[in-house]
């Protein structure tokens, strides 16, 4: 025993192990989390409900999803899933996330027949992309959800030209756009709006 390593925790570490109040503080934040995206669920299904033909019958059949985790690049996250599909070849998925410590973020993410369907609509779409601020993924990896340069760049980065040649050919393709978390109280708005502008460039 007396060579048992020791495993020491600094102040603030000891701070926080003996504070109650903060975990407590961060699970009601992820309960008042849940509840923002719910409420975007519902602006978003009405909205689907109005334009029944919008997307694919199949894409819309599957009932909205909020998953939650505790370790995106270690920390938590919520993430809305509606429209979605997901099989081995084919995803259409639009994804509303919120990042602690990062960001609000709308992802559209589309593979396989779905992306064949839509690249037209998407390259047509390339002034309105550029005018919003939407980024581009440009991971081999399309599992990848942060917006280090390495995995999105903007829009503006490419000529139109250079837009329709990259989705022309990558197996998928992720547009996406993210605003602060300071932003909280627009939150829902700003999220429902994303998600009818995607809308009505794949429409």
């Amino acid at each position: 025993m007396d060579n048992e390593t020791k495993i020491h925790l600094s102040a603030f570490e000891m701070n926080l192990l003996t504070d109650s109040n903060w975990i407590l503080t961060k699970n009601n934040i992820i309960k008042k989390a849940q509840r923002l995206l719910e409420e975007v669920q519902y602006n978003i299904l009405d909205y689907t409900k109005l334009h029944p033909n919008l997307f694919p019958g199949e894409v819309v059949a599957i009932s909205p999803k909020i998953s939650r985790g505790e370790n995106y690049k270690g920390l938590p996250w919520l993430m809305l899933d509606y429209p979605r599909f997901f099989d081995k070849e084919n995803i259409f998925a639009i994804r509303t996330m919120l990042w602690w410590g990062n960001f609000f973020s709308t992802t559209l993410h589309l593979s396989g027949k779905y992306k064949k369907e839509y690249s037209g609509s998407i390259t047509l779409a390339h002034q309105s992309l550029f005018k919003d601020q939407f980024y581009i993924c440009i991971n081999e990896y399309q599992w990848h959800h942060h917006f280090e340069q390495e995995n999105y760049l903007t829009v503006n980065n490419f000529t139109q030209t250079e837009f329709i040649e990259l989705i022309r050919k990558r197996d998928f393709v992720k547009l996406a756009s993210k605003f602060s978390l300071y932003e909280w109280d627009n939150a829902i708005t700003l999220l429902s709006e994303n998600f009818v502008r995607i809308a009505g460039w794949l429409a």
